[in-house]
């Protein structure tokens, strides 16, 4: 598989303020073409797209990065509790403020967001690329995720703790993750102590009994009309040949890609290989509509 080339493309970083007084952290790689907008999964920030991004921009595609309220430098909410449905229009938001339908790169949470937000305001993306993520999941799965991020309430003493911690909860990746690229991912909240960067509200208010929005996604799912790919992690837990099955069969028009060898986390995983599909999609996408 050719890799794509990341030539240096240098962000712009703005904020992107709600009708409600959050504040989403925006980041944006190069400048005109074809919008993507980028949506990361549950306990992420925007710096997970940060190769992708920069790889795709490189490429003439403008790649538009936010962190979801209540993550990253994101506004987090002290007032109101979080929903499903913040998240929704938050997206919706953003995708509409940038002069045309951009296609949707949504990974897990950000991926089921982006779905249910074309599912509410269609026409709304160009297209989507869903990672690893369809609108029926396998629990066990998932409850692995929530456990891990459960996992350490107190925080770390030090950056190589919070590296020890997730290379035992990735022990398929080689080494562990430098700890240049941890400073975005934990804060220290005035005690020393390094915790994730997202507000650990959001595992009960946003989390737990997530199952109740399925049959709200299996809908959206069903009015799905715009180019859709799904791209799948060769030994993800999250999702199985049989939610990959019921999803096609709900998008029939959908392509399904798999990347053999990666788990959930299929961006950190293979990120070559994940923005060449994103890439070989695109412009087959541009193709199709040039000849229109």
């Amino acid at each position: 598989m050719a890799c794509v080339a990341e030539l240096p493309v240098q962000s712009t970083r703005s904020r992107f303020e709600r009708s409600d007084g959050v504040s989403l952290a925006v980041e944006t790689f190069g400048h005109g073409g074809t919008p993507l907008v980028f949506a990361h999964g549950f306990g992420q920030t925007r710096q997970a797209w940060a190769a992708s991004a920069a790889a795709l921009a490189a490429r003439g595609h403008r790649s538009v990065t936010h962190d979801a309220r209540g993550h990253g430098d994101s506004g987090w909410r002290a007032d109101a509790p979080y929903t499903w449905e913040q998240m929704r229009d938050d997206l919706a938001a953003l995708a509409r403020s940038l002069g045309g339908p951009p296609v949707l790169v949504g990974a897990s949470m950000g991926g089921l967001v982006g779905l249910a937000a074309e599912g509410a305001y269609a026409p709304l993306f160009r297209a989507l690329v869903l990672v690893d993520v369809t609108p029926r999941w396998e629990p066990r799965g998932v409850d692995r995720i929530l456990n891990f991020m459960r996992a350490h309430p107190e925080g770390f003493e030090s950056l190589d703790a919070a590296a020890a911690a997730i290379a035992a909860y990735l022990p398929h990746r080689r080494g562990r993750k430098p700890p240049d690229r941890l400073r975005s991912l934990l804060v220290d909240r005035g005690d020393g102590r390094l915790r994730w960067h997202w507000d650990p509200r959001l595992l009960d208010e946003l989390a737990r009994g997530s199952e109740r929005y399925q049959p709200l996604l299996i809908d959206a799912a069903r009015r799905i009309r715009v180019p859709t790919l799904l791209i799948s992690g060769g030994v993800s837990d999250v999702v199985s040949q049989d939610t990959i099955d019921e999803f096609l069969a709900w998008v029939p028009h959908a392509r399904h890609v798999r990347v053999a060898g990666a788990t959930h986390m299929i961006v950190g995983d293979d990120n070559a290989a994940f923005t060449h599909h994103v890439t070989q999609f695109l412009d087959d996408i541009e193709a199709r509509e040039f000849s229109q």
